[in-house]
């Protein structure tokens, strides 16, 4: 049989079972980049999928949908709540530097000896958190309708996470309470990360997120739900966390010690046997990529909150919230080898 055959025995089969095939092609070359790119923009889409987001072996883009459950599964799901709905925060955004991204000075305040230091190729149209749609759990941080993004970069309220992606260095910057001021930029952490490698932030070491983990890659992004599915894993919060960590998270937020709260870095997964048919269809690629992938704990927040890119060009995302925790599990991550153990 040749290979064209066999595609059409496999999509044949496929449509026999109901199975939805996601087509994995090699990468386009990555675009040239010549000047700051915002996320919400058919430029953004281009750049994104060309970018190879840290290895393929890295945690984030592991297929954890083998893995068992972890023993203690059903007790740390009761304890975010199973049956509190999913809910969602449009915060997420981003943008795209040129490799020679003028690199200025941002003022370090809270966490300095938990920073990357500096200069940063931080561009004038930085996004902040949350711009330019409404929906967050913060109502306070939330932008004005038709906001202009300088009035969002000096003021407000809020996490203010500020996110720079340099592709063709492989690097990434984000920033914890990132704010413009006439001075210039300052924050009260900084991380850079590499990725092109695996390497993580050193123990005990925050983050923009306070796991210590980057934000970047847990974003469900225009471009991918486009393209039919989410191919990493996601970042959720919950209010309660206990004070320890998993790999590959690197810090925790928390004095509380019951086992059967969920640790920073714990991963959950929907669970196999959840229909997703009937759901939209940028619903539907978060769906499956939260069924290969899974999501993260990743700060502390409102339970069961996913983050998704602020992008006018989503839609359906609302039917995500007929999901509820009991949709979920915990996978156990250490038992398999291919994490560290927990700190």
């Amino acid at each position: 049989m040749n290979i064209l055959s066999r595609v059409f025995v496999l999509a044949a089969m496929c449509a026999l079972f109901g199975l939805t095939v996601i087509a994995t092609q090699s990468r386009a070359p990555l675009p040239k980049i010549t000047q700051p790119v915002l996320f919400d923009t058919p430029e953004a889409d281009r750049i994104l999928a060309a970018m190879q987001v840290f290895p393929p072996d890295n945690p984030w883009n592991q297929d954890i949908s083998a893995l068992p459950a972890h023993a203690n599964s059903a007790a740390i799901i009761a304890s975010i709540g199973k049956d509190k709905r999913i809910d969602f925060n449009l915060d997420m955004n981003f943008v795209i530097v040129p490799p020679d991204q003028p690199r200025v000075p941002v003022k370090i305040s809270d966490y300095p000896n938990e920073s990357d230091p500096g200069p940063y190729p931080v561009p004038d149209n930085m996004p902040i958190e949350n711009w330019p749609l409404q929906r967050n759990e913060d109502i306070g941080a939330l932008p004005k309708p038709g906001g202009a993004l300088d009035f969002i970069q000096r003021h407000g309220t809020g996490d203010r996470h500020g996110i720079v992606v340099d592709p063709v260095n492989g690097l990434l910057y984000e920033f914890y309470v990132a704010r413009r001021t006439d001075a210039g930029w300052e924050a009260a952490q900084a991380s850079i990360f590499d990725l092109k490698s695996n390497k993580m932030r050193p123990e005990r070491w925050t983050s923009a997120d306070a796991a210590g983990l980057p934000v970047f890659p847990a974003i469900a992004r225009y471009d991918e739900c486009e393209r039919g599915m989410v191919t990493h894993a996601m970042r959720f919060t919950v209010r309660r966390t206990r004070r320890a960590y998993v790999y590959p998270a690197r810090h925790f937020a928390s004095r509380l010690t019951d086992e059967n709260l969920p640790r920073m870095g714990e991963r959950l997964r929907l669970r196999r046997d959840f229909d997703i048919t009937g759901f939209p269809p940028h619903a539907q690629a978060i769906l499956r990529g939260l069924k290969k992938h899974g999501m993260f704990v990743a700060d502390n927040g409102g339970d069961w909150r996913l983050s998704i890119a602020p992008d006018r060009r989503l839609k359906g995302l609302e039917s995500l919230t007929r999901l509820k925790g009991s949709d979920f599990e915990v996978v156990d991550t250490e038992s398999s080898g291919s994490n560290r153990k927990a700190q």
